[in-house]
């Protein structure tokens, strides 16, 4: 069997790598991603991809993979970067990953190497099983690093064409493996940039884009003027660090692009401004729409799973009602529901 193997350099689809290797009888090649931020943005932050593609290809070496560059730079910018900033400069926090998952990774790449490989592999903390021809995601043991959330608009046909070797393990499992193995790169650290970005700077990235626009922080409760923001882009509803007040803890509970302002609550009060009931838009089931309105979701990527209720509405739309509120809801990011284990899809919250 033919399998392509999506390296980044990282300890987690290096392990990955060399279970699928030493299974025997496949024809193995490992391929790097090269996005276009590695080069245009590099100023913004340590170069990002040299050292990536460093260990990429002495893991290669060790174990005499073929290794082969991808470049999918114009295709990051056209589409995954593109909507990251329109819905920026809406005042929304979009999940860029899981469209990175979506259109890039397990979308363009797939075309890139067309039928030539029956399976891709990667380094994800998800489980892939079949059920009566039905491929289906379910969530990995480790709460901390399971990654279903991201995975959570795929379809059926590209689950059915994945193979995520570490997604029945935790971390300390793989970490175990990768000293086992004596990989090049077993002592990294885990990559906590987002798809796109790498070692970038997130404000930095955004900055460059958006710029600044200088605008009031007002306590919601008073509508006292307590400081000022340098864009309501850099502020996420639920946001405590980087508002740089004294006299907190200060939340962000709303923002308003109109005035250009970005309201707080201090941690005393700013549970008040939970909620339970939200919208979600363009809803996307992995497998078929769930037969019981009873599920659990995560309303952001975290260990947290939370009870809900889901009534269907007009246009592919979803009404969620959570059994607790939660005061970090915000509009663009991603709602993803579960039955149990398994991961049935989720949408946009309006």
């Amino acid at each position: 069997m033919k399998v392509a193997v999506l390296l980044s350099g990282g300890v987690d689809s290096s392990v990955a790598l060399n279970l699928v290797q030493k299974a025997g009888s496949h024809d193995v090649t490992a391929f790097y991603l090269k996005i276009w931020l590695e080069d245009e943005l590099a100023f913004l932050g340590d170069c990002p991809w040299e050292e990536d593609l460093g260990y990429a290809r002495a893991v290669c070496e060790q174990i005499g993979v073929p290794l082969e560059i991808v470049s999918l730079q114009t295709e990051y910018q056209e589409t995954i970067v593109a909507h990251v900033l329109r819905e920026l400069k809406e005042g929304r926090t979009p999940s860029p990953d899981i469209l990175c998952n979506q259109w890039i990774k397990f979308g363009l790449f797939f075309e890139k190497i067309d039928a030539r490989f029956e399976k891709i592999v990667t380094g994800h903390y998800a489980q892939i099983i079949e059920i009566g021809g039905t491929y289906l995601l379910k969530r990995s043991p480790d709460p901390v690093k399971d990654q279903t959330y991201f995975l959570s608009r795929l379809s059926r046909s590209q689950l059915a064409r994945l193979w995520f070797p570490v997604g029945h393990l935790r971390k300390e499992e793989v970490r175990a493996l990768a000293d086992q193995f004596d990989l090049p790169n077993r002592a990294r650290k885990d990559s906590q940039g987002i798809c796109f970005l790498g070692k970038i700077n997130y404000p930095e990235f955004v900055r460059f884009h958006l710029g600044e626009k200088r605008g009031d922080i007002v306590e919601i409760e008073t509508g006292r003027k307590l400081s000022e923001h340098d864009g309501v882009w850099f502020h996420t509803v639920g946001q405590r660090k980087g508002l740089g007040m004294g006299g907190g803890p200060w939340y962000v509970v709303s923002k308003d692009l109109e005035k250009n302002r970005v309201y707080v609550s201090h941690a005393e009060r700013y549970r008040a401004h939970a909620r339970k009931t939200f919208i979600v838009s363009a809803v996307h089931w992995i497998s078929e729409v769930p037969k019981q309105n009873r599920l659990i979701t995560k309303v952001r990527h975290s260990p947290h799973l939370e009870g809900c209720q889901i009534r269907s509405l007009a246009d592919h739309r979803l009404e969620v009602c959570l059994d607790t509120e939660d005061q970090g809801i915000a509009a663009g990011q991603s709602a993803v529901f579960y039955d149990g284990e398994i991961c049935l899809g989720g949408g946009v919250i309006e």
